[in-house]
C-alpha cells in the first residue's frame, strides 16, 4: 500500500466517521474528538481507538456498531477493529473548533 492509497482511505473513514452521532449530542463523534486513533494497515484493515464522552454512555453498543459497519463499509478497507478505550479520558478540550461553537462553548 502507497502513503497516498492510505491517505485516501483515511480521509474516505474520517467522512463517515463524521456521520456518527450520539443520539443525545448535535455534532457527530469525530468532531466530538471522540477517535483517538485511525490505523491503516499494509492488508487494508484498519485499527481504531475510540472513547465516549461518559463511560457509562447509553447509546455506546449503538454507537460503535455504528462506527463498526460505517467503516467496513469504506471502498479499500477489508475490515476494521474498534478498541473502546478510555485513556486519555475524554474532555471538552479534545472537540474541534466547529464542535465547540456548535454546542456553544465558544
Amino acid at each position: 500500500m502507497t502513503q497516498e492509497e492510505r491517505t485516501q482511505i483515511e480521509e474516505r473513514i474520517v467522512d463517515v466517521l463524521k456521520t456518527v452521532y450520539d443520539p443525545e449530542i448535535p455534532v457527530d463523534i469525530y468532531n466530538l474528538g471522540m477517535i483517538y486513533k485511525i490505523d491503516v494497515q499494509d492488508d487494508y484493515t484498519v485499527e481504531m481507538d475510540m472513547t465516549f464522552t461518559a463511560p457509562n454512555c447509553p447509546a455506546a453498543d449503538f454507537i460503535l456498531e455504528d462506527v463498526r459497519t460505517k467503516v467496513d463499509s469504506v471502498e479499500g478497507v477489508k475490515g476494521a477493529n474498534v478498541n473502546l478505550v478510555f485513556e486519555p479520558a475524554w474532555d471538552q478540550s479534545m472537540m474541534s473548533e466547529e464542535a465547540r461553537v456548535e454546542l456553544g462553548f465558544d
